[in-house]
């Protein structure tokens, strides 16, 4: 899974509609962003990368940039 999709998946997710997530935003500013998202997106990545994000270092998080970086997606430069 490539940026854009997962951009995609995090959009579908949050039930925004397709390509308003770009990277730069803050968790904070995304109303839709709460308890059962993180629970969400923790499930999201384990789904479609086969690997679990840490509760710690998925608190730290403040943009969507910093999710795709716990998630291994490559984060633009």
């Amino acid at each position: 899974m490539d940026r854009k999709e997962f951009l995609l998946a995090l959009d579908e997710m949050l039930e925004l509609d397709a390509g308003t997530l770009t990277g730069p935003e803050e968790l904070d500013s995304i109303d839709s962003w709460d308890s059962l998202a993180v629970i969400s997106f923790i499930a999201l990545v384990d789904e479609k990368l086969g690997h679990v994000v840490e509760g710690e270092k998925l608190v730290k998080a403040k943009t969507v940039d910093d999710l795709l970086g716990l998630a291994g997606i490559a984060v633009a430069a």
